[in-house]
């Protein structure tokens, strides 16, 4: 075991990209940042830590064969501890959000037993792993809201959380297109499988659209100058999707790059949230 294998086990890029994305949902709830949302950031990159290893955990089998250089296929880390180390962040993570309000401590154990049961259960279900999995990064959104004005705050982040759903149901599609062979491997039953992954992509790229339309509606309070920063991400995320509409096969998806591209945009907007909730 290497202490490398712990940290890159969690995806560490995305576990901070997650809390910014929940002191951003603190920010558009509030229009400011205090010293608390550091307490939100640690939580949330907590939580989404051990969403990772848990999900390594359970997928090794098919790691094995789409993802040999993850930490436990690679041997950097054993299953067993990644096991412990899942439980040990996930428990912290519940911890300290029993000192936040009744509404986040809701939302950290649904999903942290969300997270359990997407890994074990519900990945290889279509459709439903998809959608499952894009809620729980939608509600990063709202968990920000609700940490930062309660009910109200929650209710204020529901279009950010619109749109996260949307775009990340698409990513969700394109990457189980690109995973099919491993994922028939492992035993799973995702949705290229009972569809093909022509019509996958042609799926995914309804949610993308549907995902631009969303964006659009911050539009009505934050204005013109939202919209033009909006629409240029909007036309990445669209090209991103739309460059594996055609391909039929697994290696087509990998080789069009759609799900690294379509991550770039969503980042992306990210950043455009970022500028027009502190300036506009």
């Amino acid at each position: 075991m290497r202490l490398s294998g712990f940290i890159a086990i969690t995806r560490p890029v995305n576990s901070v990209v997650s809390g910014l994305a929940a002191a951003l949902g603190y920010l558009i709830a509030t229009g400011t940042i205090a010293p608390p949302v550091l307490v939100l950031i640690v939580i949330v990159m907590l939580v989404t830590a051990a969403g990772n290893v848990i999900n390594d955990y359970f997928d090794t089998d098919i790691d094995t064969v789409n993802r040999p250089e993850r930490p436990i296929p690679s041997g950097a880390i054993l299953k067993g501890s990644a096991r412990s180390y899942a439980i040990t962040l996930f428990l912290s993570g519940i911890l300290l959000s029993v000192f936040t309000n009744v509404i986040c401590l809701t939302i950290v154990l649904i999903n942290s037993l969300l997270l359990i049961v997407y890994a074990w259960k519900l990945k290889g279900i279509p459709l439903i792993g998809n959608i499952a999995v894009s809620y729980l990064s939608a509600s990063i959104f709202l968990f920000g809201g609700a940490f930062a004005a309660g009910g109200g705050g929650l209710v204020q982040n529901m279009p950010l959380a619109l749109i996260t759903f949307l775009a990340m149901v698409a990513r969700e599609l394109l990457k189980d297109a690109e995973d099919i062979e491993g994922d028939y491997a492992g035993g799973a039953r995702t949705l290229p499988m009972q569809i093909g992954i022509r019509t996958t992509n042609r799926l995914a790229l309804v949610f993308a659209v549907l995902a631009i339309c969303a964006s659009l509606i911050p539009g009505l309070w934050w204005g013109s100058r939202y919209l033009v920063g909006i629409g240029i991400v909007d036309l990445i995320i669209f090209a991103a999707v739309f460059r594996a509409v055609s391909c039929m096969t697994s290696g087509c998806v990998k080789l069009s790059r759609a799900t690294s591209l379509l991550k770039a945009g969503m980042f992306a907007s990210l950043v455009i949230f970022t500028l027009a909730a502190l300036f506009l």
